[in-house]
């Protein structure tokens, strides 16, 4: 299991639109994946600003087991990159293993 301090990063978030997107992400932790994409369950369409009020969220779980950085569901990247597509916001690290 991965200890909090090994948590990776989100070292960049492009997706304006989110709540949690100020400045960088604000959420203490994402969630990543779905059943068909590599998108983050963190992202709220909201004008409203949440989260801790500094850029330092981490990857606190990923549902994406066939990534390359996908170990017994957690992300072993040292770091990663959230960006829009479509309308969604998707992990730009994201790799098909």
């Amino acid at each position: 299991m991965t200890q909090m301090l090994e948590m990776p990063r989100v070292q960049t978030c492009t997706v304006t639109s989110c709540g949690y997107n100020h400045d960088g992400c604000t959420a203490f932790a994402v969630t990543i994946g779905s059943a068909i994409s590599a998108e983050c369950d963190t992202y709220v369409q909201s004008g409203d600003k949440g989260g801790m009020g500094k850029a330092l969220a981490q990857v606190g779980a990923c549902k994406r087991s066939d990534c390359v950085h996908n170990t017994d569901l957690e992300c072993h990247a040292p770091a990663i990159v959230v960006g829009e597509s479509g309308e969604k916001a998707d992990c730009l690290t994201y790799e098909k293993g």
